[in-house]
């Protein structure tokens, strides 16, 4: 998951250096203290509604993760543990989401690499990420998932053009409609006004660009098809 959570502590990583080489394995503790480089995976579910609407998913975080607490996030993604493939790793959207994804129905919409640093319950962290991202139609709707509620809290969707908007600064705000799970564990319906400053910090240059390629496949499809 992007953030750090106790419980995976002693976790191992394979760790990279600069230029991409792999150099070893270290625990994640490790791999956040010295800010080695390693490998995560980004996914992006889009849907087009009844309307025609072309929207984006994105979760909330749980509140007790311990960056980024109810921010607004990926779809799904998560860290690459020591010889995992990215194959392997796509099942985090299903541990999340409830949704099945063969890797090969994911489509590549490119790398990037990220380095950021902070503190988590205390503890000074150095995060440098390679994350390969990934874009997946959805066919599906929100009451259709199923919540992981030890990461996920709810669910939400937006016009992908007004969150453009909405990263480029044209708009203040975006109305996202979704789901949130209730202290029983069920799906209730939910909104939410949601700015810029209310998702896990990244450029807005990344969000931007993901976001313009997923409108792009839900208007003309995969390009490899």
């Amino acid at each position: 998951m992007t953030g750090m959570s106790s419980n995976r502590a002693e976790e191992r990583f394979d760790i990279y250096d600069e230029a991409g080489a792999w150099i070893g394995t270290a625990a994640r503790s490790d791999v956040h203290k010295h800010g080695y480089w390693h490998h995560s995976i980004h996914c992006w579910l889009a849907r087009a509604d009844e309307q025609g609407r072309k929207l984006v998913l994105f979760q909330q975080r749980h509140p007790g993760k311990d960056t980024f607490p109810l921010h607004f996030d990926i779809t799904a993604a998560g860290h690459l543990s020591a010889g995992e493939t990215y194959e392997e790793a796509a099942r985090e959207i299903e541990e999340e989401l409830g949704v099945p994804t063969p890797f090969e129905t994911l489509i590549p919409l490119g790398e990037t690499r990220r380095e950021m640093s902070g503190s988590a319950q205390g503890v000074p962290f150095v995060d440098r990420e390679i994350s390969r991202i990934f874009g997946l139609p959805f066919e599906g709707e929100l009451t259709d998932l199923r919540l992981q509620a030890d990461e996920v809290v709810g669910a939400y969707e937006a016009e992908l053009s007004a969150m453009i908007d909405l990263f480029e600064g044209r708009l203040a705000q975006v109305e996202a409609q979704g789901v949130r799970l209730t202290a029983e564990g069920t799906l209730t319906p939910a909104s939410a006004m949601i700015e810029a400053r209310h998702f896990v910090t990244r450029p807005a240059s990344y969000y931007v660009g993901v976001f313009r390629q997923l409108l792009d496949l839900l208007e003309h499809g995969n390009p490899s098809d």
